[in-house]
């Protein structure tokens, strides 16, 4: 189904003739209050599911809504119900697909993302400099958004976006607004609350003259944990590439490189390895804490 145009401006105006809190609605559809915000910001479109359960639910107090009146625009539908159109710009919607994504993984999102907040760092190989691991310093927290930010520097780089907990692994999208790329990580997660090592998979647009598509192996490991003072754990992040802390769990020079550098493709595979880059299960350094010495 196609997003509604101006369905933030549109939800809104029904709510308020209905007298419905964001509250009140996340509560009658049973989703979290965050997700509703999310809807009302335009940073998430309805799933069509959600959009239809939305419909049936407005239909108590607007008598004859239905789910073909999201596609109206907003001053017919405002017409149609007797409703003040409100004089606010438009927004239009996320878009679906990720919209679809976002409403999926809301669950993990709200049972997993604390396990990943902390300050963290980086291992990863260059394509431009093969033969040296760089490492990046950054911060993963989660926002009032519900969302979990990340930002990452280091080499001279700057990297923002966001990680999303999804079925036993992490993905995080960033954007280098430096060297203009767009980088996707996917990471191997864990299951204990307090993760401290994690080993994924990142692939970007390498900085060399044509912008190669490239993917490397990643490891990237816990340095310290937040205080939950947001100016402070800011002013903590801004001087982690010069003070460069230790990893609390530390995999180890070794055997980052090893890990790093490890073999895949035919003579790997023939010889019993991988034939394709992977994060398996079984050779995984994800892992992560309970705090009080549990470990895995």
């Amino acid at each position: 189904m196609d997003p509604a145009r101006d369905l933030p401006i549109k939800l809104d105006m029904m709510l308020k003739a209905a007298s419905l809190s964001r509250v009140e609605l996340a509560h009658q559809l049973g989703v979290d209050k965050s997700l509703v915000g999310r809807w009302l910001a335009g940073t998430v479109h309805p799933s069509e599911h959600n959009l239809a359960r939305l419909s049936h639910l407005l239909a108590d107090h607007a008598e004859g809504f239905r789910l073909a009146d999201w596609y109206l625009p907003a001053e017919d539908l405002a017409r149609r119900y007797s409703i003040e159109m409100p004089t606010v710009p438009g927004v239009s919607p996320a878009e679906p697909i990720l919209g679809e994504f976002r409403e999926a993984v809301e669950g993990d999102m709200t049972a997993r993302g604390s396990a990943y907040e902390g300050f963290w760092r980086t291992s990863r190989p260059s394509l431009l400099m093969p033969g040296e691991l760089f490492h990046d310093y950054g911060i993963i927290r989660r926002t009032d958004s519900g969302l979990v930010e990340v930002k990452m520097s280091g080499s001279g780089l700057d990297f923002t976006g966001h990680l999303f907990p999804f079925a036993g692994n992490i993905i995080v999208y960033l954007f280098d607004r430096i060297g203009r790329s767009p980088v996707t990580v996917m990471c191997r997660g864990v299951t204990l609350p307090r993760a401290m090592v994690l080993d994924g998979i990142i692939m970007l647009a390498a900085l060399d003259p044509a912008r190669t598509p490239a993917a490397f192996p990643l490891l990237v490991e816990r340095v310290g944990d937040l205080t939950g003072d947001t100016a402070r754990d800011d002013a903590t992040y801004s001087e982690l590439a010069d003070l460069q802390p230790q990893p609390l769990d530390p995999v180890g020079d070794e055997a980052i490189k090893a890990r790093i550098y490890r073999d895949s493709g035919p003579s790997s595979a023939a010889q019993g390895g991988d034939a394709f880059l992977n994060v398996s299960a079984g050779d995984s350094l994800s892992r992560g804490s309970t705090g009080r010495g549990l470990r895995g």
